[in-house]
Protein backbone atom coordinates (compact mmCIF):
# COMPACT_ATOMS: atom_id res chain seq x y z
CA UNK A 1 0.00 0.00 0.00
CA UNK A 2 1.35 3.20 -0.72
CA UNK A 3 1.69 5.18 2.04
CA UNK A 4 2.84 9.02 3.33
CA UNK A 5 5.26 7.72 6.37
CA UNK A 6 8.21 8.52 3.79
CA UNK A 7 7.61 12.26 3.22
CA UNK A 8 9.26 13.75 5.97
CA UNK A 9 7.37 16.06 8.66
CA UNK A 10 7.06 19.85 9.50
CA UNK A 11 5.19 21.89 12.13
CA UNK A 12 1.61 23.24 12.05
CA UNK A 13 0.75 24.58 14.55
CA UNK A 14 1.54 22.45 17.31
CA UNK A 15 1.42 19.62 16.02
CA UNK A 16 3.92 17.61 13.60
CA UNK A 17 2.43 16.46 10.16
CA UNK A 18 3.75 14.22 7.67
CA UNK A 19 4.49 16.45 4.48
CA UNK A 20 2.31 14.06 2.25
CA UNK A 21 -1.57 15.13 2.84
CA UNK A 22 -4.80 15.04 1.33
CA UNK A 23 -7.25 18.28 -0.12
CA UNK A 24 -10.94 17.02 0.43
CA UNK A 25 -11.52 19.63 -2.74
CA UNK A 26 -12.38 17.00 -5.47
CA UNK A 27 -15.07 15.36 -3.37
CA UNK A 28 -17.69 17.35 -4.05
CA UNK A 29 -19.65 17.61 -7.49
CA UNK A 30 -18.06 19.66 -10.81
CA UNK A 31 -16.65 22.92 -9.80
CA UNK A 32 -16.68 22.21 -6.38
CA UNK A 33 -20.30 22.70 -6.34
CA UNK A 34 -22.93 20.44 -5.15
CA UNK A 35 -23.41 17.08 -4.00
CA UNK A 36 -20.12 13.92 -5.37
CA UNK A 37 -21.69 12.16 -8.67
CA UNK A 38 -20.38 8.66 -6.01
CA UNK A 39 -20.76 9.14 -2.67
CA UNK A 40 -19.34 5.79 -1.86
CA UNK A 41 -16.27 6.48 -4.03
CA UNK A 42 -15.82 9.78 -1.95
CA UNK A 43 -15.77 8.12 1.30
CA UNK A 44 -13.72 5.09 0.27
CA UNK A 45 -10.90 7.81 -0.77
CA UNK A 46 -10.97 9.58 2.66
CA UNK A 47 -10.87 6.75 4.94
CA UNK A 48 -7.78 5.18 2.04
CA UNK A 49 -6.11 8.38 2.73
CA UNK A 50 -6.16 8.05 6.49
CA UNK A 51 -5.41 4.19 6.17
CA UNK A 52 -2.61 5.13 4.08
CA UNK A 53 -1.03 7.12 7.00
CA UNK A 54 -1.81 10.80 5.95
CA UNK A 55 -2.64 13.13 8.91
CA UNK A 56 -3.07 16.13 7.42
CA UNK A 57 -6.85 17.28 5.33
CA UNK A 58 -7.40 20.54 3.83
CA UNK A 59 -10.95 21.25 3.43
CA UNK A 60 -13.44 23.72 3.81
CA UNK A 61 -17.43 24.63 4.41
CA UNK A 62 -18.12 26.95 0.95
CA UNK A 63 -16.21 23.52 -0.70
CA UNK A 64 -20.30 22.13 -2.00
CA UNK A 65 -21.20 24.24 0.08
CA UNK A 66 -20.90 21.85 2.79
CA UNK A 67 -20.47 18.80 1.25
CA UNK A 68 -17.00 17.83 1.41
CA UNK A 69 -16.87 18.35 5.74
CA UNK A 70 -20.39 16.35 5.78
CA UNK A 71 -18.30 13.47 3.76
CA UNK A 72 -15.26 14.02 6.02
CA UNK A 73 -17.38 13.25 9.08
CA UNK A 74 -19.23 10.49 7.49
CA UNK A 75 -16.11 8.95 6.80
CA UNK A 76 -13.82 9.75 9.88
CA UNK A 77 -15.68 10.70 12.87
CA UNK A 78 -15.17 10.01 15.38
CA UNK A 79 -11.42 11.75 14.39
CA UNK A 80 -8.22 9.80 15.09
CA UNK A 81 -5.82 11.21 17.57
CA UNK A 82 -3.02 12.40 15.17
CA UNK A 83 -5.71 13.84 12.54
CA UNK A 84 -5.12 17.19 11.68
CA UNK A 85 -8.12 18.96 9.95
CA UNK A 86 -7.70 22.42 8.16
CA UNK A 87 -10.63 24.66 7.61
CA UNK A 88 -10.81 28.45 5.48
CA UNK A 89 -13.19 30.75 5.85
CA UNK A 90 -13.29 34.13 3.90
CA UNK A 91 -15.73 32.96 1.10
CA UNK A 92 -19.23 31.96 0.30
CA UNK A 93 -21.45 30.43 -2.78
CA UNK A 94 -23.47 32.18 -5.14
CA UNK A 95 -26.28 29.76 -6.20
CA UNK A 96 -25.20 30.08 -9.51
CA UNK A 97 -21.69 28.59 -8.05
CA UNK A 98 -19.91 32.25 -8.11
CA UNK A 99 -17.12 32.28 -5.46
CA UNK A 100 -17.80 35.50 -3.20
CA UNK A 101 -16.30 37.38 -0.54
CA UNK A 102 -17.46 36.93 2.90
CA UNK A 103 -15.77 38.96 5.49
CA UNK A 104 -18.05 40.75 7.55
CA UNK A 105 -17.65 39.58 11.34
CA UNK A 106 -21.30 38.01 11.15
CA UNK A 107 -19.95 36.10 7.60
CA UNK A 108 -16.99 35.21 9.54
CA UNK A 109 -17.89 33.89 12.67
CA UNK A 110 -20.98 31.88 11.07
CA UNK A 111 -18.41 30.20 8.69
CA UNK A 112 -16.21 29.16 11.96
CA UNK A 113 -19.88 27.50 13.62
CA UNK A 114 -20.90 25.63 9.91
CA UNK A 115 -17.59 24.01 9.81
CA UNK A 116 -17.45 23.37 13.24
CA UNK A 117 -20.97 21.82 13.23
CA UNK A 118 -20.40 19.77 9.58
CA UNK A 119 -16.94 18.12 10.67
CA UNK A 120 -18.40 17.76 14.64
CA UNK A 121 -15.94 19.24 16.10
CA UNK A 122 -15.89 21.46 19.09
CA UNK A 123 -12.52 23.27 18.44
CA UNK A 124 -11.31 23.82 14.51
CA UNK A 125 -7.42 22.45 14.22
CA UNK A 126 -6.41 25.36 12.15
CA UNK A 127 -8.62 27.79 9.98
CA UNK A 128 -7.13 30.19 7.25
CA UNK A 129 -8.69 33.44 6.58
CA UNK A 130 -8.66 33.63 3.00
CA UNK A 131 -8.13 36.89 1.02
CA UNK A 132 -10.89 37.58 -1.53
CA UNK A 133 -9.67 40.79 -3.12
CA UNK A 134 -9.07 38.82 -5.95
CA UNK A 135 -10.94 35.74 -7.13
CA UNK A 136 -7.63 34.71 -9.07
CA UNK A 137 -4.97 35.30 -6.87
CA UNK A 138 -3.46 37.31 -4.00
CA UNK A 139 -4.22 41.12 -4.08
CA UNK A 140 -3.06 43.81 -1.73
CA UNK A 141 -5.63 44.90 0.85
CA UNK A 142 -6.10 45.45 4.53
CA UNK A 143 -6.79 41.88 6.33
CA UNK A 144 -6.50 43.51 9.33
CA UNK A 145 -10.69 43.31 10.38
CA UNK A 146 -11.19 40.37 9.02
CA UNK A 147 -8.35 38.48 10.73
CA UNK A 148 -8.89 40.51 14.50
CA UNK A 149 -12.63 38.40 14.17
CA UNK A 150 -10.54 35.27 13.53
CA UNK A 151 -8.59 35.82 16.21
CA UNK A 152 -11.15 36.75 18.97
CA UNK A 153 -13.05 33.49 17.80
CA UNK A 154 -9.41 31.67 18.77
CA UNK A 155 -9.40 33.28 21.81
CA UNK A 156 -12.78 31.98 22.44
CA UNK A 157 -11.41 28.83 22.20
CA UNK A 158 -13.37 27.90 18.79
CA UNK A 159 -10.12 28.03 16.84
CA UNK A 160 -6.87 26.32 18.26
CA UNK A 161 -4.53 28.16 15.34
CA UNK A 162 -4.77 30.54 12.34
CA UNK A 163 -3.21 30.53 8.70
CA UNK A 164 -3.96 32.94 5.38
CA UNK A 165 -4.43 31.73 2.17
CA UNK A 166 -4.23 33.63 -1.27
CA UNK A 167 -2.23 36.28 0.28
CA UNK A 168 0.38 38.91 -0.55
CA UNK A 169 3.84 39.17 1.80
CA UNK A 170 2.61 42.84 3.28
CA UNK A 171 -0.33 41.19 3.94
CA UNK A 172 1.73 38.19 5.68
CA UNK A 173 3.02 40.93 8.03
CA UNK A 174 0.39 42.22 8.82
CA UNK A 175 -1.40 39.17 10.04
CA UNK A 176 1.41 38.49 12.34
CA UNK A 177 0.89 42.14 14.01
CA UNK A 178 -2.75 40.54 14.86
CA UNK A 179 -2.28 36.90 15.83
CA UNK A 180 0.52 33.82 15.61
CA UNK A 181 0.89 32.77 11.76
CA UNK A 182 1.00 28.90 11.69
CA UNK A 183 0.60 28.01 7.95
CA UNK A 184 0.18 30.41 4.77
CA UNK A 185 -1.31 28.16 1.80
CA UNK A 186 -1.08 30.17 -1.87
CA UNK A 187 -1.00 29.14 -6.03
CA UNK A 188 2.50 27.05 -6.20
CA UNK A 189 3.53 25.05 -8.61
CA UNK A 190 6.56 23.86 -10.94
CA UNK A 191 4.95 26.53 -13.24
CA UNK A 192 3.68 28.90 -11.42
CA UNK A 193 6.84 29.92 -9.05
CA UNK A 194 5.65 33.71 -7.61
CA UNK A 195 6.22 32.84 -4.09
CA UNK A 196 9.63 31.44 -4.29
CA UNK A 197 11.40 34.15 -2.07
CA UNK A 198 8.53 34.22 0.42
CA UNK A 199 8.94 30.24 1.02
CA UNK A 200 12.49 30.81 1.98
CA UNK A 201 11.32 33.58 4.29
CA UNK A 202 8.46 31.19 6.12
CA UNK A 203 10.71 27.99 6.60
CA UNK A 204 13.31 30.74 8.66
CA UNK A 205 10.34 31.08 10.70
CA UNK A 206 9.05 27.72 11.20
CA UNK A 207 5.80 28.59 8.91
CA UNK A 208 4.31 25.86 7.12
CA UNK A 209 3.74 26.60 3.10
CA UNK A 210 0.74 25.09 0.96
CA UNK A 211 0.79 25.23 -1.89
CA UNK A 212 -2.87 24.84 -3.88
CA UNK A 213 -3.52 23.66 -7.45
CA UNK A 214 0.35 21.83 -7.45
CA UNK A 215 -0.85 20.25 -10.25
CA UNK A 216 -2.12 23.06 -11.88
CA UNK A 217 -5.24 22.80 -10.49
CA UNK A 218 -8.72 23.36 -12.99
CA UNK A 219 -5.87 23.66 -15.84
CA UNK A 220 -3.52 21.01 -15.17
CA UNK A 221 0.31 21.43 -15.48
CA UNK A 222 1.74 20.48 -19.50
CA UNK A 223 5.22 20.59 -20.01
CA UNK A 224 7.45 18.44 -22.38
CA UNK A 225 10.62 18.55 -20.18
CA UNK A 226 7.81 17.33 -17.28
CA UNK A 227 6.81 14.82 -19.43
CA UNK A 228 10.33 13.72 -20.51
CA UNK A 229 11.76 13.52 -16.64
CA UNK A 230 8.13 11.15 -15.91
CA UNK A 231 9.57 8.82 -19.01
CA UNK A 232 12.74 8.48 -17.61
CA UNK A 233 11.98 7.60 -14.16
CA UNK A 234 9.35 5.44 -14.81
CA UNK A 235 6.62 7.80 -13.07
CA UNK A 236 3.50 9.88 -14.41
CA UNK A 237 4.05 13.68 -15.15
CA UNK A 238 1.78 14.33 -12.05
CA UNK A 239 4.07 12.04 -9.80
CA UNK A 240 7.27 14.05 -10.66
CA UNK A 241 5.57 17.52 -10.35
CA UNK A 242 4.95 16.36 -6.69
CA UNK A 243 7.93 15.18 -5.81
CA UNK A 244 9.48 18.42 -7.09
CA UNK A 245 7.55 20.11 -4.25
CA UNK A 246 8.60 17.77 -1.94
CA UNK A 247 12.07 18.33 -2.99
CA UNK A 248 11.50 22.67 -3.19
CA UNK A 249 11.51 23.45 1.10
CA UNK A 250 11.27 21.42 3.94
CA UNK A 251 8.33 23.56 4.94
CA UNK A 252 6.23 22.78 1.89
CA UNK A 253 3.11 20.61 2.80
CA UNK A 254 1.00 19.22 0.10
CA UNK A 255 -2.53 18.42 -0.55
CA UNK A 256 -2.96 16.74 -4.09
CA UNK A 257 -6.51 16.19 -4.35
CA UNK A 258 -8.51 13.60 -6.09
CA UNK A 259 -12.18 11.61 -5.64
CA UNK A 260 -10.21 8.16 -6.80
CA UNK A 261 -8.42 5.94 -5.06
CA UNK A 262 -6.56 4.78 -7.90
CA UNK A 263 -5.34 8.44 -8.20
CA UNK A 264 -4.99 8.79 -4.55
CA UNK A 265 -2.36 6.01 -4.28
CA UNK A 266 -0.27 7.77 -6.91
CA UNK A 267 0.13 10.34 -5.22
CA UNK A 268 0.80 8.92 -1.70
CA UNK A 269 3.40 6.80 -3.93
CA UNK A 270 5.30 10.46 -4.51
CA UNK A 271 7.02 10.14 -0.94
CA UNK A 272 8.97 7.59 -2.21
CA UNK A 273 10.20 9.01 -5.73
CA UNK A 274 13.60 10.20 -5.95
CA UNK A 275 14.44 12.81 -8.52
CA UNK A 276 17.74 12.86 -9.66
CA UNK A 277 20.03 16.01 -9.66
CA UNK A 278 20.24 16.63 -13.22
CA UNK A 279 15.66 16.13 -13.30
CA UNK A 280 15.53 19.09 -10.90
CA UNK A 281 17.74 21.19 -12.71
CA UNK A 282 15.86 20.34 -15.42
CA UNK A 283 12.65 20.73 -13.64
CA UNK A 284 13.45 24.06 -12.05
CA UNK A 285 13.45 25.75 -16.10
CA UNK A 286 10.03 24.87 -16.29
CA UNK A 287 8.37 28.35 -15.19
CA UNK A 288 11.20 30.31 -17.25
CA UNK A 289 9.94 29.09 -20.46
Amino acid sequence: MSSANQSGRFTLGDRSVKRLGYGAMQLAGPGVFGPPRDRDAAVAVLREAVASGVDHIDTSDFYGPHVTNQLIREALHPYAEHLVIVTKIGAKRGADGSWNPAFSRDELTQAVHDNLRNLGLDALDVVNLRAMFSVHGPAEGSIEAPLTVLADLQRQGLVRHVGLSNVTPAQIAQGRKICEIVGVQNHYNLAHRADDALIGDLARDGIAYVPFFPLGGFTPLQSSTLSDVAARLGATPMQVALAWLLRRAPNILLIPGTSSVAHLRENLAVAELVLPDDAIKQLDHIAAG
